[in-house]
């Protein structure tokens, strides 16, 4: 159910997912207008009559409509100004940062890898380690990562 608040790109894509693509464009309008909360479904209520030929119109009109709601994708380069706070530990920031890194569309393994690593203190044995290492993959850093994280916690 579409709430108005959330991406509206996000919540076509899901109702996408979740009804089979129908050649038959009324259906799929009328269809649509079940997923929407009670704002949404005043805007949908509010379109001229015959003002929509097709779901792909409907789809630009409602995201046109709720483009204030629309997700702003993060600069890449926020993960160069992410560091780890002065007491903080591996975990907090491991998790702001992947928190923000799964935002990204794409394949940027290399610059995770330098930018997590850059983010450490130079004196921190995790940024020590990735130094030595030779990382090439997201999977790898996790797994050195999880493995400070436990020697952190003890």
């Amino acid at each position: 159910m579409y709430n108005s608040k959330t991406d509206p790109i996000e919540h076509i894509n899901h109702f996408n997912q979740r009804i089979v693509h129908s050649k038959n464009e009324a259906l799929m309008c009328k269809v649509f207008s079940s997923s929407l909360g009670p704002v949404a479904m005043r805007w949908f209520d509010g379109l001229r009559e015959v003002s929509i030929s097709s779901f792909k119109e409907l789809t630009r009109a409602f995201r046109a409509w709720f483009v204030t709601c629309s997700k702003v994708p993060w600069p890449l380069d926020s993960l160069l100004s992410m560091t780890i706070r002065e007491r903080g530990t591996l975990k907090t920031y491991s998790d702001r940062y992947w928190e923000i890194f799964n935002e990204f569309d794409g394949d940027f393994d290399d610059v995770a890898i330098r930018t997590f690593k850059v983010g450490l203190p130079t004196e921190h044995d995790l940024r020590k380690s990735l130094t030595k290492k030779s990382i090439r993959s997201v999977r790898r850093l996790m797994d050195c990562i999880n493995e400070h994280k436990r020697v952190e916690e003890d």
